[in-house]
């Protein structure tokens, strides 16, 4: 991986870590925005992690640009063998698939989209070779996912599939981007799931929707009272198909404000999952459930 430093005007510098995304340039992007925190280089006042990059905001006024590259290149070294062992936690998402709200959208602008003729589910299940939607489904559901980044819009993660790379789900986003996506859709676009925090335009295919708030600026949500944003980049998702009984209790339970989202505390190493893709995700499904 070779890692390429932009300058954006006076105050920014943008790190690519790689052209393409991986687990191998997350995880050296993790560690490099993690040793730019560690090192408190003087006159740095944001960082930015993504999804195979990050960017740093830094004051002129303390620290020139040419000197902000600098300490960060001296920093690259000690990435390139960094870590790769996170001590993260693992969450199950409900995810109501095939759903009424997003199946109203995506109906509406069929115009935009690759396939007229199919829904969203259709064609993101035949263009990955599934013989079903429902074969479609488990597979999405099946592989946990890591939170590589969070933004763009508010709350918004965008998480890839733990899956060795033959396996892993690819559809194209919508020819146009959409006026409308309804409020916590699950949608899909390009190699990246995510779920929608607010509702508002896009572009990723609609393949159902959560009952759980992952955005709160209000921060009235029992379990978002600490942070308004849910989520955080190394964090692992596990969705969870439910039914429509399901869902509609889960989303009186959030009403009621009782609603509690399964979490547990995970540690995961790199190295180990590339060693057995399968049996690692069995042991992260297994530490959910508490098996």
């Amino acid at each position: 991986m070779k890692t390429r430093y932009s300058f954006g005007g006076d105050e920014h510098i943008f790190v690519e870590v790689d052209e393409e995304m991986s687990l191998e340039a997350f995880f050296k992007s993790l560690s490099m925005t993690r040793a730019v925190r560690e090192s408190q280089i003087k006159g740095v006042t944001e960082i930015c992690p993504a999804n195979a990059s990050y960017q740093i905001k830094f004051d002129p006024d303390q620290i020139s640009p040419n000197d902000m590259l600098a300490e960060l290149r001296q920093l690259e070294g000690s990435a390139d063998g960094g870590d790769t062992v996170l001590n993260t936690r693992i969450i199950e998402i409900p995810v109501l698939y095939n759903d009424p709200w997003t199946h109203e959208t995506l109906m509406r602008f069929r115009e935009r989209h690759q396939d007229p003729g199919s829904t969203d589910l259709e064609y993101a299940a035949r263009i990955n070779d599934f013989a079903t939607v429902d074969d479609f489904i488990a597979a999405h559901s099946g592989a946990p996912w890591f939170v590589s980044m969070v933004g763009f819009v508010a709350g918004l993660p965008f998480m890839y599939q733990l899956a060795d790379r033959k396996h892993q789900i690819e559809v194209p986003k919508y020819l146009r981007p959409r006026t409308d996506t309804p409020k916590l859709t699950v949608g899909y676009g390009g190699c990246f799931s995510c779920i929608y925090s607010v509702r508002g335009a896009g572009g990723y295919q609609m393949f159902g929707i959560t009952p759980m708030p992952i955005y709160d600026p209000n921060q009235e949500i029992s379990y978002l009272r600490d942070f308004m944003v849910f989520f955080k980049p190394g964090d692992i998702v596990k969705f969870k198909p439910v039914d429509r009984d399901a869902y509609d209790a889960a989303v009186e339970e959030v009403e009621a404000n009782t609603y509690a989202p399964l979490v547990r505390d995970v540690t995961f190493s790199l190295a180990e999952y590339q060693k057995d893709i399968d049996g690692y995700n069995k042991q992260l499904r297994e530490t959910l459930h508490g098996n």
